[in-house]
């Protein structure tokens, strides 16, 4: 998978009860998480997330990333 299409979006899993909490990893366009770029924790969260749509966490949707704004 393409490293630099990987960071381009994100799969943001949101919380069902606390507005504001949930979970977000890099993805493609279409929401293909890269296995082999997350760290071990990460892995495990992506996993984590994926088992508890629909009790914990919003079905999952890709997004652009959170823009951060920094001393430019």
């Amino acid at each position: 998978m393409n490293t630099t299409a990987q960071q381009s979006f994100e799969l943001r899993f949101t919380s069902l009860f606390d507005e504001g909490r949930g979970f977000s990893f890099p993805c493609d366009e279409r929401g293909n998480v890269d296995l082999d770029i997350l760290s071990e924790r990460a892995r495990s969260n992506y996993f984590f997330a994926r088992s508890v749509i629909g009790r914990e966490l919003h079905v999952p949707r890709v997004r652009p990333p959170a823009v951060t704004f920094g001393n430019a």
